[in-house]
């Protein structure tokens, strides 16, 4: 280990971890004595306020990613950065965010989805988009991973542990308790995790202060005197803000669509009302907007090491942000902040637990069985005991994956993470505008664009289909952004041909354009 963390901080990390476990498995046991069914894990049965809701959003919006990833994104490359993941990015989030919620709470309260892909089976009446939904999204697994290698990078360092034991130890105790409590238990979880990413934000922004002693042009000329691309819009140097198509015309279309993610989309499920819809967003936004500006600390962090490195050794770029905090505050901060850079990340991977395990549970087990098997009391049992088999499994997963990611990272886990998260949003943005858009969206429409969205994808990305990729580390947000606009194309030709030629169909039969139209789209189904 790096040796940064003193034997003071070591023990009383140690201490607070021990502390904020025992109060999450409090919570954890209250949410678990309301969870009764599989409902009730995947959108839970207690009444929540709109503004509790909101927290937990803006909680699990926010990951590992914005608040140690990214700002080493910005360590690296400067100013370019915090233009696309501090500004862009999150603006063209919000927009989405307030377009899509109001449509996809409407349908999901209507035909009580409790996932992703049963809202896409049951929008478009295909439960072949339900079972490809569900398998696509095992494409969210690479972040969990990202979250994993975040989380452990910051405590490893905070206990001077290596990495495995931590990794381990964390993947044991998050999927252990998230083996119970569910929706119920994350709303509670969620606050508690919000409250602390709170105050670290507030910390971290406010930690680079003395910085601006000689003002803002003081503190640029300070960045410049590093490395000058550290203050341009641009920075050629990097691999993800080489221009503004990068850094602009991706992030916007990558931050409409991020929304379609289902530990995201699905959080306005838990509101009880629609009158409650608008606080709910307010209140996410708002607390969101403070949570992406985090990454400008990793400016603060780049002129504590202009070197990027540490006691000799060269920092890679995950390790950039624990490193920073640990030899930039007095222990009691640096307790907190640990705290909070755990609890960023843990609050984002309680919603990827929670609504993975439900999507295998309910949207591929549960049709492959039977319906039988679940129908009784003693079903609904065996359902959240087979819930419970999947989360082991997807925690053995996450840490053979992570580990490889500690020890192998190409550039940063982000890289693996965004290849395999752009692909399920881009996939699923389409039918999501769509469904929420269009009272009659053509089933074939829809099916077709979310193919061409993979396809496009991984095409691009694997490859190596235009200049961006011609380099040792991919931006996913440049194949990502293809695939979108790809699939966009396809679909709005196809919703268009089949509009035209279902509003030109005789009736044959005594039946209707529309019944003829479904017909033909049985097909897909």
């Amino acid at each position: 280990m790096n040796g940064i963390a003193s034997s003071q901080t070591i023990t009383a990390t140690a201490i607070l971890l021990l502390v904020y476990a025992g109060l999450t498995l409090f919570f954890v046991v209250r949410g678990a004595r309301r969870t009764g069914s599989m409902a009730d894990y995947a959108v839970g049965s207690v009444n929540f306020s709109p503004v509790a809701v909101g927290l937990s959003l803006a909680a699990s919006m926010t990951s590992a990613a914005t608040f140690i990833i990214n700002p080493g994104f910005v360590a690296l490359y400067g100013l370019s950065g915090v233009l696309s993941f501090g500004i862009v990015m999150p603006l063209a989030a919000f927009v989405s965010l307030i377009v899509l919620t109001k449509g996809f709470r409407k349908h999901g309260q209507t035909v009580k989805a409790l996932t992703m892909a049963q809202w896409m089976g049951s929008r478009y009446q295909s439960p072949f988009l339900t079972r490809y939904f569900a398998v696509l999204s095992l494409l969210l697994i690479t972040f969990i991973v990202l979250i994993c290698v975040g989380i452990t990078r910051v405590l490893s360092q905070a206990l001077d542990v290596q990495p495995v034991y931590v990794l381990v130890g964390l993947v044991v105790f998050v999927f252990g308790y998230m083996m119970f409590g569910g929706a119920n238990s994350m709303v509670y979880t969620n606050t508690l995790q919000v409250g602390l990413k709170l105050v670290v934000a507030f910390v971290l922004l406010g930690s680079g202060y003395r910085h601006f002693s000689e003002g803002v042009h003081g503190f640029l000329a300070k960045l410049s005197a590093i490395d000058p691309a550290l203050v341009h819009s641009v920075n050629p140097q990097s691999y993800f803000f080489r221009d503004y198509f990068e850094i602009i015309f991706c992030q916007i279309i990558v931050g409409i669509a991020i929304v379609c993610q289902p530990h995201t989309i699905t959080k306005s499920l838990l509101l009880k009302s629609d009158k409650d819809v608008n606080r709910y967003l307010l209140t996410a936004v708002v607390v969101l907007t403070l949570f992406f500006m985090v990454v400008f600390t990793g400016l603060y962090a780049r002129l504590a090491f202009p070197n990027l490195m540490v006691n000799g050794q060269a920092l890679k770029m995950d390790a950039i942000i624990p490193a920073y905090v640990l030899s930039e505050f007095p222990v009691y901060l640096t307790l907190l902040v640990v705290l909070g850079l755990a609890a960023s990340g843990i609050s984002t991977l309680e919603g990827l637990i929670q609504s993975l395990s439900t999507t295998i549970t309910a949207d591929l087990i549960r049709p492959a069985v039977g319906e039988k098997f679940f129908s009784s009391q003693a079903g609904h049992r065996r359902e959240i005991i087979i819930n419970r088999s999947v989360i082991v499994l997807l925690a053995v997963v996450s840490i053979l994956l992570s580990y490889n990611q500690i020890t192998h990272p190409n550039l940063s886990v982000a890289v693996f993470a965004q290849n395999g998260v752009y692909a399920y949003f881009a996939a699923a943005f389409i039918p999501v505008f769509f469904g929420i858009l269009f009272k009659d969206a053509p089933r074939m429409a829809v099916v077709a664009a979310s193919i061409v969205a993979i396809g496009v994808h991984f095409t691009v990305y694997y490859a190596e289909l235009t200049p961006y990729m011609h380099a040792p580390v991919k931006n996913p947000g440049v194949p990502a952004a293809l695939a979108i606009l790809s699939s966009a194309l396809v679909g709005s030709v196809l919703f268009i041909i089949l509009r035209r030629n279902k509003q030109n169909e005789p009736v044959y039969s005594g039946r209707s354009p529309s019944a003829m139209h479904a017909l033909a789209d049985d097909r897909l189904s």
